[in-house]
């Protein structure tokens, strides 16, 4: 039988190697990207096609994937002039594996519904090397005979494969990981930075920490920078601002607020004023030493 002919936009350092992956697996691939290079580097290991609108990849594909940057991104792929909406096939399926606001999420996937069209939000989680072997988590979320036509492929891209219930439910279980882990790095990395400030130890400040029940994997990368000056949580602070921003929205589409989602932001959106967004998160830290009130 057959392999699907897979669209996939969004050719980032996650995207690239999905898409490496899928070509691995024999898979044939139309992609679009705004980086040349890494279009070109997709073509030259062939069985790959570059299209020149979402239009054009949607109607050239069975299975159509996303893997951009923001809500407004997807939309404008979606609904832009010659957008996804305008070229998709009757029961294909759009799966956005970025990490998106639950109700554009959802307004999308009614959209689509109405041409015959199923939707997926099927966020990630682990890194691009294990995107390159198909290894990495996915929280799939939408119509449930949905997943269960397409839960192959994902199987191909993913090693865990979550399925959690109606669409969006996969994007807010995203958000709500993203804002206690980013929430986590923040507060541990301020926790540094009063010690620096007050003259405390700071690795003996992580010692008694880390002896604790607050100790954790982000306690260590927290001070992994602030103690050794070495960054390796490989999750800038231009990502953590759009996802906590994205919670907080989130919390008010449901009619209420977090106070501490907007702790967070508000800090992690000074950071990045001050041009520090490229930044991995734990290097907020120099942000709150230099913090004057």
């Amino acid at each position: 039988m057959s392999k699907p002919v897979i669209g996939f936009i969004g050719l980032g350092l996650m995207g690239v190697n999905m898409v490496e992956n899928l070509q691995n697996r024999e898979f044939k691939v139309n992609v679009m990207d705004l980086n040349k290079e890494a279009v070109a580097t997709v073509l030259a290991r062939g069985n790959a096609t570059e299209m020149r609108s979402p239009k054009e990849l949607a109607e050239n594909s069975d299975i159509v994937q996303l893997c951009v940057t923001t809500s407004e991104v997807v939309e404008q792929l979606v609904y832009g002039d010659s957008g996804i909406l305008a070229g998709i096939k009757d029961g294909s399926v759009l799966i956005d594996f970025g990490t998106s606001i639950p109700a554009s999420t959802q307004k999308i996937g009614a959209d689509l519904s109405k041409k015959g069209v199923g939707m997926l939000d099927a966020p990630l989680g682990r890194t691009p090397a294990h995107a390159k072997d198909g290894l990495l988590n996915i929280m799939a979320a939408g119509d449930r005979a949905t997943f269960d036509q397409y839960e192959p492929i994902l199987k191909e891209q993913g090693e865990n494969i979550f399925y959690l219930g109606k669409l969006g439910a996969g994007h807010t279980t995203k958000l709500i990981n993203n804002f206690m882990g980013m929430t986590t790095v923040t507060a541990m990395s301020q926790a540094f930075a009063a010690a620096e400030l007050a003259g405390v130890d700071r690795a003996q400040l992580y010692e008694i920490m880390s002896a604790g029940p607050s100790n954790s994997p982000f306690m260590a990368f927290c001070k992994n920078y602030a103690v050794d000056g070495i960054s390796n949580l490989g999750f800038s602070m231009n990502n953590a601002n759009k996802d906590l921003h994205y919670f907080v929205q989130m919390m008010s589409d449901l009619g209420t607020r977090s106070l501490v989602a907007e702790g967070t932001s508000t800090s992690l959106q000074a950071a990045v004023d001050t041009g520090m967004g490229a930044g991995n998160v734990p290097e907020i830290y120099d942000y709150f030493v230099e913090l004057k009130k």
